[in-house]
């Protein structure tokens, strides 16, 4: 809804350089996640290397699933803003996939 005497707020391409930073940090996510697995792989084998391989693949799955939901929501005509919801689950994605990749190099 607009003020009188204001005209409404054209978006232009923001919402495609939203879904490109989307892409972007999806991207980045994965590549930190091979990398972290990769490490994994070659160290000692031991439990804690291997929860933490497995928590950092159910980590990137949920940033995959987050990132994916986001990309579609902004899809619309009348893309909704960020939620809550879907800033928290990025940011503990991210939180999680670092920290349990410094588990698995230390």
């Amino acid at each position: 809804m607009t003020r009188p005497g204001t005209a409404a707020r054209d978006a232009g391409l923001q919402p495609e350089r939203t879904r490109l930073a989307w892409r972007r940090t999806t991207l980045a996510c994965s590549v930190t996640a091979v990398l972290a697995l990769r490490q994994a792989l070659h160290g000692t084998g031991s439990r804690v290397e291997v929860a933490a391989t497995a928590l950092i693949a159910l980590i990137w799955v949920a940033f995959l699933w987050v990132a994916h939901r986001r990309v579609r929501e902004l899809a619309g005509a009348r893309p909704p803003g960020l939620s809550p919801r879907v800033a928290l689950g990025a940011v503990l994605c991210s939180v999680g996939l670092a920290v349990f990749a410094m588990a698995v190099i230390v």
